[in-house]
C-alpha cells in the first residue's frame, strides 16, 4: 500500500489505495463527519490515535475534502429548487471555461455537473420562487456563456440527498 502521507498534491487526482479500515473510516465520517476522536475510533474498531492519524492522511491526500452542514433552505425562507439542463452553442475548451466560471460566480446556482450524453451541464438552483429563478435564467442568457438552450425541472420533492 502506498503510503498515504507521501502523496504529493500533484498526485492528488490519482486513487488512494484503502484498505478495510480506512473505509470504514470514510464510512463513519460521511454519515456524521461531527464525530468526536473517541466515538470514531469505537464506531471503527480501533484506539483513538490509530484512528486520528489514518483521519488526517486520508485529509491530506485529498480523499476528505471538507466537513459540511447539510442546511434545510426552505426552513429559513420560501425557496423553490429547479434543476436545470444546458447545452451550449459551442464546444471549445474555452466555451466551457467561460460557462463555468460565470455560473460559479452566481450564488442562486448551488450545484452544476458537467455530463456527456445529449446535454452539457446539469444545474441545480435555489431562488425565492419562480418568478426570481426566471430572472436569474434571463441573467444567464444575457451574460452571452453560450447557452444555446435550457429545459426546467421544478423540484416538487426531495426524496434522497447526500449521504441521507
Amino acid at each position: 500500500m502506498k503510503n498515504m502521507a507521501s502523496i504529493s498534491p500533484s498526485d492528488q487526482s490519482a486513487p488512494v489505495p484503502l484498505d478495510a479500515v480506512d473505509e470504514r473510516i470514510l464510512a463513519a465520517v460521511r454519515r456524521n463527519g461531527r464525530l468526536t476522536k473517541q466515538a470514531l475510533a469505537a464506531e471503527v474498531g480501533l484506539s483513538a490515535t490509530p484512528v486520528w492519524v489514518r483521519l488526517r492522511r486520508l485529509e491530506a491526500a485529498g480523499v476528505i475534502t471538507g466537513y459540511h452542514a447539510r442546511i434545510a433552505p426552505g426552513r429559513l425562507r420560501p425557496m423553490v429548487r429547479v434543476l436545470v439542463e444546458l447545452t451550449l452553442a459551442s464546444h471549445r475548451h474555452s466555451d466551457f471555461l467561460r460557462f463555468e466560471t460565470a455560473i460559479a460566480g452566481l450564488p442562486e446556482v448551488v450545484g452544476c455537473q458537467a455530463v456527456g450524453g445529449g446535454v452539457d451541464y446539469f444545474m441545480t438552483t435555489e431562488t425565492p420562487d419562480i418568478d426570481s429563478y426566471q430572472r436569474l435564467m434571463d441573467r444567464i442568457l444575457g451574460m452571452e456563456i453560450g447557452v444555446q438552450r435550457y429545459f426546467t425541472y421544478i423540484v416538487t420533492r426531495q426524496v434522497k440527498a447526500g449521504t441521507d
